[in-house]
């Protein structure tokens, strides 16, 4: 570890952490234990949410159990890591109370060359760069962002593991490579008698007991309801993302929205809504019982679409170590995290049961 690693004294810290009821698993084969849900910092903490209500956001995810955050050097080109680092640092958290993690690849908008990419160049200097905007020592983990493949994975591995070298970061992961790409990393990492990734962000992977940090769980807010009238509110991240570039994704997403496939969706998350509302609680009934119900979506959980699908993520796949969630405002937070309360009530199978009963 290098000398400038800061411990805090504990006159310092001005509030402990209380899990209170979240549950913890472990990320991927790593020892690290993270909450089930997680808060990330991509479109609002640093580009929709800036200031004082970026601290609220974090202080009710802190006062509820999570005590991960997670952002990206390119999220609002670096405002998301100094929003949160700021906000963290103003709270009085104990560092090792908390697990950070950020990502690299994208720069934060500079035309240098090699502002990007994953040469041993960005790595470090990319990874010291976001440790100054968090205002940290080090980050717990720290991911690819994207796979490049200009780049031989050889320089990719042995950058990484640098980085933990200098106790910048504790684990290194991937977001969205592709199962040959992280197959590759762990060949070079095992021959080289160097540490492999440890997760990937998105929907990956189980040879390697490869944990998955999940991120889009409500589909960038659709299942949670709030656009089942087919209109878009203007303080929306659909909004806001489509008046930026009304051609990109988001600009694609809000036109759909009254066409066929956007109906259709729409008329989806209407379903889903009412399976999660209804107050005439089957959970105890097994799947082949559920299904002789005339009506699948009498039967109800008494909760919130949003709070149903966020469950569904972490019961579907027993390999997914963290939800990510992406507020605007704490009562949003508050409000998913009713899932929570779902998660004993539930079984793998009922939910997949339920769910493709439509």
């Amino acid at each position: 570890m290098p000398s400038k690693f800061t411990v805090q004294k504990d006159s310092d810290v001005k509030v402990e952490y209380d899990p209170k009821d979240m549950p913890f698993r472990r990320l991927g084969s790593s020892g690290l234990r993270v909450p089930l849900f997680s808060l990330g910092g991509w479109l609002t903490l640093g580009g929709t949410v800036t200031g004082d209500p970026v601290k609220d956001i974090i202080k009710t995810a802190f006062e509820h159990g999570i005590n991960m955050f997670d952002t990206a050097e390119i999220y609002s080109n670096g405002k998301s890591e100094e929003e949160m680092g700021r906000a963290i640092k103003e709270l009085g958290y104990r560092r090792s109370d908390l697990i950070i993690t950020s990502k690299l690849f994208w720069g934060v908008g500079r035309k240098e060359q090699n502002n990007g990419g994953l040469s041993r160049k960005h790595i470090i200097e990319g990874t010291l760069e976001s440790l100054a905007r968090l205002q940290t020592d080090y980050v717990d983990v720290l991911f690819a962002h994207r796979c490049d493949v200009n780049v031989p994975m050889v320089e990719i591995v042995r950058a990484f593991n640098y980085v933990i070298e200098q106790g910048w970061a504790f684990y290194w992961a991937t977001s969205e490579w592709s199962a040959e790409q992280i197959e590759e990393a762990h060949h070079v990492a095992t021959a080289l008698n160097l540490i492999p990734p440890v997760a990937d962000q998105c929907q990956h992977k189980i040879k390697y007991n490869y944990g998955t940090t999940i991120f889009s769980s409500l589909y960038f807010g659709l299942l949670s309801g709030k656009y089942n009238s087919a209109t878009v509110p203007s303080d929306s991240r659909f909004a806001i993302e489509a008046a930026k570039d009304p051609e990109g994704h988001f600009g694609q997403i809000v036109r759909s929205l009254g066409e066929e496939k956007g109906k259709e969706m729409i008329r989806k998350v209407k379903e889903i809504g009412k399976l999660a509302e209804s107050e005439c609680d089957l959970t105890f009934l097994s799947p082949s019982e559920f299904l002789t119900l005339p009506d699948h979506m009498n039967a109800g959980l008494n909760t919130t679409t949003p709070a149903l699908a966020l469950a569904w993520v972490t019961l579907i796949n027993p390999h997914t170590s963290t939800v990510i969630m992406g507020v605007s405002k704490p009562e949003q937070l508050v409000e998913n995290l009713k899932a929570v309360g779902l998660l004993g009530r539930l079984t793998e199978k009922w939910v997949f049961v339920s769910v493709n009963a439509q």
